[in-house]
């Protein structure tokens, strides 16, 4: 197979991603769209490869069942409830199944032309180097439920070209989201400097790892030299930071062989390898079969 150079896809318009994944439902107001995400009939594993997209994204959902969720370099283990944050332009992949319900909410930030601050200094949780992605329990999730409610219902009832009340909501919505957070951080301890540094390595290493696979390349990101950057990991996490970089992309190569019927030279393509042989090297060394084995056992 001959070797072809892959880009993301990048999506500028809404319903052409919604066009993408598996749920029914386009919007009528480019900019703006609520989805109510319900349990589909069918038993579905949602999986997208990785992508990009231009507009905004945040979600609360529960949980009707046994599942693993991933979102990047995240992945939460049977959630009860949480909320997911994600700013434009980052690359971004996520899996699950159909037990996932609750409240998806896309926007651009045409969505708010009449609001004037800054949409990230205002809004922080729309971090613009990775997912903000807060679990929680059925009761928060029900404290949380009435404040997304008066979105939906002011979407739902409102003129479908404008939306100006539920943008008016949404906006609301968003300072108190600012708020919760803000008191959910307060139960974490302050980080060290060292654990902020190994916070910001993974962080753009879940943006970069398709196309950046040295130590030095993040540490210049970071301004820090390769050897510090190193310690650090180290010091923090007991691993080696080029492990954090493996260890993202063949979480990547795993759910591409896993979900998809991508044959192993073009994901071995778009995940930047040289040739399938080389990618099938590093996929035996990190997980322990040949892609095709993997796959097979999946399967």
């Amino acid at each position: 197979m001959k070797k072809t150079k892959t880009t993301l896809p990048y999506y500028t318009e809404i319903n052409d991603f919604l066009a993408s994944i598996p749920w029914p439902g386009r919007t009528t107001n480019p900019d703006f769209y609520c989805l109510r995400l319900r349990r589909l009939d069918q038993d579905v594993q949602v999986y997208r490869p990785p992508f990009k997209r231009s507009f905004y994204f945040f979600a609360l959902f529960f949980n009707s069942g046994k599942i693993e969720v991933n979102y990047g370099d995240q992945t939460i283990h049977d959630p009860d409830s949480y909320l997911v944050f994600h700013s434009p332009n980052l690359v971004y992949s996520f899996a699950h199944n159909n037990n996932l319900e609750g409240y998806v909410i896309y926007f651009k930030p045409e969505c708010f032309s009449f609001f004037k601050p800054d949409f990230h200094q205002q809004f922080p949780l729309f971090d613009v180097l990775h997912t903000n992605l807060f679990k929680f329990d059925h009761a928060t999730f029900k404290q949380l439920v009435s404040h997304f409610e008066a979105v939906f219902n002011a979407y739902e009832r409102s003129a479908k070209a404008q939306h100006i009340e539920a943008r008016i909501q949404l906006l609301g919505l968003l300072y108190h989201l600012e708020d919760f957070a803000s008191e959910k951080k307060k139960e974490i301890p302050r980080a060290t400097t060292q654990q902020i540094l190994l916070r910001k390595f993974i962080q753009l290493i879940d943006n970069h790892y398709i196309n950046k696979r040295t130590v030095q390349e993040y540490a210049d990101m970071l301004s820090v030299t390769a050897n510090y950057l190193s310690q650090s990991v180290k010091s923090v996490s007991g691993k080696n930071a080029l492990t954090f970089i493996a260890e993202r992309l063949a979480a990547e190569a795993r759910s591409l062989i896993q979900y998809t019927d991508f044959e192993v030279a073009e994901i071995a393509y778009q995940l930047n390898f040289s040739d399938p042989a080389n990618f099938g090297k590093f996929f035996k060394k990190q997980v322990g079969l040949a892609p095709s084995e993997f796959r097979k056992q999946r399967k």
